[in-house]
């Protein structure tokens, strides 16, 4: 083989095993974070290979769908408690008692 080509292919090979290894280390990585984080695996063309199955998938999308609404009805009534609680905070007294008083119904 020419001198001059081994040259050359002694100073690109380094480079291009430092490249491979960067692409497979990060192909690595990126998995290994999709994996950690319950992210769906894909395969070579692209398809899902995590939930396998579509109904898996339907079933744990109406599991939070309905954890979703159950939260949504609580934080609704723990507002309308906040709203309650500021209502007695930021009243003033006077006013409070008056209406306990009234509450109360005459005192005869």
């Amino acid at each position: 083989m020419d001198p001059d080509k081994v040259a050359i292919i002694s100073t690109v090979a380094p480079i291009i095993a430092i490249v491979a290894v960067a692409a497979v280390s990060g192909w690595v990585l990126t998995t290994w974070i999709r994996i950690k984080n319950g992210y769906p695996l894909d395969g070579a063309w692209g398809q899902a290979v995590y939930p396998k199955n579509d109904q898996e998938a339907i079933e744990r999308v109406r599991l939070i769908s309905q954890e979703n609404a159950q939260l949504r009805a609580e934080l609704g009534s723990v507002k309308d408690r906040l709203a309650n609680i500021e209502k007695i905070v930021v009243d003033d007294s006077h006013r409070l008692t008056s209406e306990i008083e009234a509450l109360r119904g005459p005192t005869n």
